[in-house]
């Protein structure tokens, strides 16, 4: 199991307000998919996956509208 850090954003639908939520936490996942997943199993999602160059991994979702990304970076 790797541990990351993890970076929760949640955007503002609101388009006058450009500010976000955000949670950061360290904690070993074995796969950062099914943690996001695990985490939102009560809500319709659209999931999208990145890996940038650098291993970051990014994991955006639509959640009904509401924008969220979960950047998971290896410690």
């Amino acid at each position: 199991m790797k541990e990351y850090e993890i970076v929760h954003e949640i955007f503002n639908k609101c388009s006058g307000n450009q500010m976000r939520d955000v949670f950061v936490e360290e904690r070993e996942v074995e796969d950062p998919e099914a943690y996001v997943l695990s985490r939102h199993a009560d809500k319709d999602i659209v999931l999208t996956k990145d890996v940038l160059a650098d291993g970051t991994i990014l994991i955006d979702l639509d959640l009904s509208g509401s924008r969220q990304r979960y950047s998971f970076t290896e410690i």
